[in-house]
């Protein structure tokens, strides 16, 4: 009988999950001074009218903590990618030899290092929203399955406890990721 909720229990674990593990990645995005290619592979280029991923296009490297070499696959897609860099929110002007890409990263300042921890603050707690959403979107099913009389009162207060556990797993994990991007952000 108890399947049902075991189900949406198991639906809501795995979706929150990929909420943490998605902002998780968009922590990665988030520039702390060393190059990284997660800064730039989800950066769309207009390649020949198509938007595609700059991962798509083209390989990373880093040579040095503060410098990211983008090797192009196709040598006729090095303005393209350049053009998107420049236009992107980077604030990064790439050096362009014809065959490969660099990008400098220039130290970062106290108030920017102090505006970036604020941004990553709020990614967490939109990640602690949405983990929360999927709680009580979960919380909704279990009482529509007692109403159904397909599970007890008794059944669908335990399957909420597992809920609040690991929703209270999902939301410790994000802090765990945020607390440590914060040391990164402000390591001098």
């Amino acid at each position: 009988m108890s399947e049902f909720a075991q189900e949406v229990c198991s639906d809501a674990h795995e979706r929150m999950g990929r909420a943490v593990v998605h902002a998780q990645g968009h922590f990665s995005t988030i520039r702390t001074g060393r190059a990284t290619p997660a800064l730039v592979e989800k950066l769309k280029v207009n390649y020949y009218g198509a938007d595609v991923p700059l991962q798509q296009l083209a390989g990373f490297s880093v040579p040095e903590a503060r410098i990211l070499v983008i090797q192009p696959f196709d040598r006729g897609s090095i303005d393209a990618i350049s053009r998107a860099i420049m236009e992107s929110d980077l604030g990064i002007n790439p050096s362009n030899d014809g065959e490969i890409l660099r990008l400098v990263f220039p130290p970062l300042t106290e108030d920017r290092r102090r505006d970036l921890v604020r941004v990553v603050k709020q990614m967490a707690e939109e990640g602690r929203v949405a983990v929360r959403n999927l709680r009580r979107s979960a919380r909704q099913d279990l009482d529509a399955l007692e109403k159904d009389k397909d599970i007890s009162s008794d059944d669908r207060d335990r399957f909420s406890k597992e809920l609040d556990r690991v929703t209270q797993a999902s939301i410790e994990t994000l802090d765990r990721a945020l607390v440590a991007k914060e040391q990164e952000l402000l390591e001098v």
